[in-house]
């Protein structure tokens, strides 16, 4: 066990030197400048925004909503959260780019939508589901 852990290590550290290498040899000293100014502020707007936000919507979905639906409700906000990042980059450079890259000529704001919505719609139908089954089953005697 001990002999793997080194291994990988080593082949870690190996991969991290080659990455770090072939940024600072092949990346232009602007660009990596902002990178590293993309990087404070994304380490900011987490700590400053993100963090905090998600703490208090825990803390509010704990307060206001039942137990048995609240699985439902973090679950879709999840998924939502995570869809909503990945699509953010895409709809503001919509249209930066020529007409040969037709990934950005795309409505990905509306197609966000459709997928918040569709989200939405299954959390329900699977919250309702539950409520259904639990009501149907006999009651637990102690």
């Amino acid at each position: 066990m001990k002999a793997w852990r080194i291994i990988l290590a080593v082949a870690g550290i190996a991969l991290l030197a080659f990455g770090v290498f072939r940024l600072l040899s092949e990346i232009p000293t602007h660009s990596l400048l902002m990178l590293a100014v993309w990087l404070v502020a994304a380490l900011v707007l987490h700590d400053a925004l993100l963090a905090p936000s998600v703490v208090g919507l825990g803390w509010l979905l704990r307060r206001y909503v039942p137990d048995r639906g609240r699985h439902y409700v973090q679950v879709a906000l999840i998924m939502i959260a995570l869809v909503t990042l990945i699509a953010i980059p895409m709809i503001f450079l919509r249209g930066s780019q020529p007409a040969a890259k037709a990934l950005l000529l795309r409505n990905y704001g509306a197609n966000l939508i459709v997928i918040i919505g569709i989200l939405t719609v299954a959390s329900v139908i699977l919250y309702a589901v539950r409520v259904t089954r639990d009501g149907r089953r006999p009651p637990a005697h102690d």
